[in-house]
This record gives structure tokens, sequence and C-alpha cells, in this order.
């Protein structure tokens, strides 16, 4: 995907982050499980930032990309199988897991500094003059081979504000990427439990 247009699809990539949960059907049977037991492991819905008001639904396990990590990190997994878990509240909170086995360590670690990069670039390249964007970098956690935490907030021109955390991880050759978002700023966003939710999600890999 061109520069300018991932760059332009910077608020679209944050509401999707708020919406992708609302297509989750109410009552979803469990994801099948996994054929071994040595496969990745996703987290379950008890597992994310406890929402103050209302409790996390979490949708099947599924193929693909979902369609709030294609506006930024789309071009970075492509050559990638992918598999991802949606998450909702009632209350338009949302979250996502993907998860990629690469062919090596080596592969798996190129994979998540290209991912890092991608979103701190999609953030800082936003060229859309009703959209003012801020990032922050929220640092790295000490888990398995780490994980790093950023966070972006956004500002429409009409007064939408957005909130959205995401994080990338990798336990050998396993790459895990997690994302939060919602209504709000920077102070809304929960980002000791999100880490904790992080941790989490990298021990589970393996």
């Amino acid at each position: 995907m061109p520069r300018h247009t991932r760059a332009n699809m910077l608020t679209a990539l944050v509401v999707a982050g708020l919406t992708a949960g609302s297509a989750l059907a109410a009552g979803a049977a469990p994801a099948a499980a996994a054929k071994a037991s040595s496969a990745p492991k996703f987290l379950s819905a008890s597992q994310l930032p406890p929402h103050p008001s209302s409790s996390w639904t979490a949708g099947k396990i599924e193929d693909g990309v979902p369609e709030v990590f294609q506006y930024c990190l789309g071009d970075a997994l492509l050559a990638y199988d992918a598999r991802h878990r949606s998450f909702r509240t009632d209350l338009e909170t949302g979250a996502n897991q993907l998860i990629v086995v690469a062919g090596s360590n080596s592969k798996a670690k190129a994979l998540a500094t290209r991912l890092n990069k991608d979103f701190r670039d999609c953030v800082s390249e936003s060229s859309d003059p009703d959209i003012e964007a801020e990032y922050r970098n929220f640092g790295t956690l000490p888990v398995e081979e780490g994980a790093h935490v950023h966070g972006v907030a956004t500002v429409a021109s009409w007064g939408a504000m957005d909130i959205r955390l995401l994080s990338v991880g990798r336990d050998g050759r396993t790459v895990t990427v997690v994302d939060w978002g919602q209504m709000g700023g920077f102070k809304d966003a929960p980002v000791k439990a999100f880490k904790k939710t992080t941790t989490t999600a990298v021990n589970k890999l393996h």
C-alpha cells in the first residue's frame, strides 16, 4: 500500500480498532482447539485490560490479517500466514490479537522490527489536515525475546477523539501483535494493564 494512502487512513485504523468487534455474533461458539499442543495460544477475553463498566467478548480465531492491522502493518505481513482474534465490549471498546509463525527466529526478529517501525512511521507520516495525531513510545517489556508498546491518540477537526495502544512481541519464531482502542485520549488509556496483557500474550505463544 503506498505510504500516502496508508497515512491518510490513520483515522480509519483507529476507528476500525474500536469497531472491529461489532461484527462478532453474540454467543459465538468457542474457537476450535489447536491442532497441536505446541501451537501458539491466543488471549482469552478475561486477559484483556479490565473495562470499568462492561465485560469483554472474544470472537473466534480466524485466518488472515484483520482490517485494523492492514492500514499500517499490511505491507510487512504480506509474505506471512497469520491468524487473528477480535474482542469487543458493549461500549465501543475493541481489541485484536494477531499471531504469525515465521520460518526461523531471524525472520521473526526481522518481522517484529519492521512492524514496530511501520507503526511508528504510519503515525508520523500522516498528512491529513483534519486529523492531529500524537504518538507515544511506552517502551519495551522483558518477556521472552521482548515486546514493544506504542500509543497513538487522534483528534479530528470535528471533535472526535480516539486512543489506541498497540504492542509487538516475539517468542522465538512466533510474533504477536495486540491492540486496544476506544474513544478518548491518553488519560483514558490503561497502559499498565495493557502491558500486562501484552506480557501474557507473549508468554502464551509457546
